[in-house]
């Protein structure tokens, strides 16, 4: 296993016990919403754990609603019921990294999802953003160059246009890990990667023209494969 993997591994694990740790603050001190937690110094002295380690598990829980942090103030319970907030808790604790399979369905229904808005809401400026980022797909393919991040980049530009932010978030949020898997697995090989520069170009057509029903049709075409492909790997 490489250092930098290894590394990974063991700060997800330290992440987990820094949030498990917090989890039984709360429920041992019966926090509850508007309560503010103990100050990162004290917080990191008691866990055994640095300040940034600490910081970063804080903000993981800032990012899934269940902490806020107040510039000079320090950090508060958001507004969740002690019910939800443990059950949330405990669903965080028990994540597990997305496998290729969870990437490509939840891209798949993102991506239905954003075409459609797209189509309905997209701009002028949006349009000569998935231009330039379809050229530059094209561009690679036709060299023989890999074109995966230029492919995601016109994904990306399609979720920007939809003009929904959260969207957009949780496109942003799962591109690495689907670049990855794509070079891991391989995905599209050559004849796929002509193949693409026509569905994209018919995506944005229809994106263009403004037909919501037949931009979703199209980024369903599209996916065919795909899914198709993820499922076979079983």
């Amino acid at each position: 296993m490489k250092f930098e993997t290894l590394t990974k591994v063991e700060n997800k694990t330290l992440q987990k016990e820094i949030i498990s740790k917090i989890r039984d603050l709360i429920n041992y001190k019966n926090l509850e919403p508007g309560d503010k937690l103990p100050s990162e110094r004290m917080l990191s002295e008691k866990f055994g754990v640095s300040r940034s380690n600490l910081r970063e598990a804080i903000q993981r829980l800032e990012f899934y609603g269940l902490l806020k942090s107040k510039p000079q103030s320090g950090t508060f319970i958001a507004d969740i019921g002690p019910v939800a907030m443990k059950g949330m808790l405990n669903d965080i604790l028990e994540l597990e990294a997305p496998d290729f399979k969870c990437l490509v369905e939840t891209r798949i229904l993102l991506e239905l999802k954003t075409a459609r808005l797209a189509a309905l809401r997209r701009t002028e400026e949006d349009l000569a953003q998935m231009k330039n980022a379809l050229d530059a797909y094209s561009a690679k393919v036709m060299k023989g160059e890999d074109a995966v991040q230029e492919d995601l980049l016109f994904h990306l530009s399609i979720a920007k246009a939809g003009g929904n932010s959260s969207l957009h978030t949780f496109m942003l949020i799962i591109t690495p890990g689907i670049i990855t898997n794509f070079e891991k697995y391989h995905v599209c090989d050559e004849d796929r990667a002509f193949k693409g520069i026509q569905e994209h170009n018919a995506i944005y057509e229809a994106i263009k023209s403004q037909d919501p029903k037949l931009a979703k049709e199209r980024m369903k075409v599209h996916f065919k494969m795909l899914y198709q492909y993820c499922y076979n790997m079983e």
